[in-house]
């Protein structure tokens, strides 16, 4: 009886084995690929899944892994999983050296952002899909970096990233895979090139310092020179402005004269109307009186001119002195 209890323990626990052997437990985003006796199956889903141990068997694909190694350096490695991860995937590839058009010598940093979007075609229609996209990536990289020359291999990465993500997405679709993007981390020349393109860069900031400071006293001389011609103008107008006044000062100074010559005949004329004596006589005695003065105030002045006819200016004279004794 006890061999018979043994027996059927070990029955039961190799039933329970079996059946444990059986269910699969997927994370979200992965599945598997089940095998039934060498051919497809089933493409399990996330969650509980059941399966027939010994008849079905999960496929074995390789997958890319990032390590750290001992120097400190990341490395890749191949190995087997049987689990797909259907999540989105990123592959940093290692630095490579491309040929650009003008045989240039350059080495590329590459990323690549890929998923998978069909588990069957994943497994069934490539050998190693990892390797086959790497290489794939860095064919498509030198095809289409030899199409462009330095110049446009640096300043266009945006033309180059959607470049590579079309044909490698065209050529990754028969594998089950969408290629979402490609990226270019590093572009570096050879040393000589960076050199000149350093030497070029230093002489382009120079030609603009100087076209700058060139800009800069050609706006201080205009400045200047604008500054210069305000104030002329502001001089002229000046000059003008204070012509004008003196020009009126003079004229007003010269009707005012005008006026108190006119008033000094009329009142000369009012008094002298009762005589025998005209305004004219008058004034013309008063003018010879005047300058008879200034000949004779000189200290060296003893000798004095009368006019050849000087009957008719005494005669004026005696006039005025007859005028006031009346």
């Amino acid at each position: 009886m006890e061999g018979i209890g043994f027996i059927l323990g070990v029955i039961v626990l190799i039933v329970v084995l079996f059946v444990l052997s059986g269910i699969k437990v997927i994370q979200q985003s992965e599945t598997k690929i089940v095998e039934r006796l060498g051919k497809y199956h089933a493409t399990l889903p996330s969650g509980v899944n059941i399966i027939w141990p010994i008849i079905d068997k999960p496929r074995k694909v390789y997958i890319r892994k990032v390590v750290e190694g001992y120097d400190g350096k990341a490395h890749v490695i191949m190995r087997q999983s049987d689990k797909i991860d259907l999540r989105e995937q990123v592959f940093d590839f290692p630095k490579q050296s491309v040929i650009t058009k003008d045989n240039v010598t350059t080495t590329i940093n590459a990323l690549l952002y890929f998923q998978i979007t069909d588990p069957v075609k994943a497994v069934y229609e490539i050998d190693n899909l990892p390797y086959a996209i790497e290489k794939l990536t860095q064919t498509t990289l030198r095809n289409v970096i030899g199409e462009l020359e330095l110049d446009q291999t640096l300043t266009s990465r945006d033309t180059i990233n959607s470049k590579l993500r079309a044909v490698l997405d065209e050529a990754s679709n028969k594998w089950g895979v969408k290629v979402n993007r490609v990226e270019l981390q590093d572009i570096t020349p050879p040393n000589s090139v960076r050199d000149a393109m350093e030497q070029q860069m230093q002489a382009e900031r120079e030609r603009r310092a100087k076209v700058l400071k060139a800009s800069g006293d050609k706006e201080k001389a205009i400045l200047e020179s604008e500054g210069l011609k305000a104030a002329q103008i502001n001089r002229a107008e000046a000059e003008k402005q204070t012509k004008i006044l003196q020009a009126q000062g003079t004229a007003e100074a010269k009707v005012l004269q005008a006026n108190a010559e006119a008033e000094a005949i009329a009142r000369i004329a009012a008094a002298v109307k009762d005589s025998n004596m005209s305004p004219a006589n008058y004034m013309l005695a008063d003018k010879y009186i005047a300058t008879l003065k200034e000949m004779v105030t000189g200290k060296d002045n003893k000798t004095v001119y009368l006019p050849y006819d000087a009957s008719s200016l005494l005669s004026s004279i005696g006039c005025i002195k007859d005028m006031f004794n009346k």
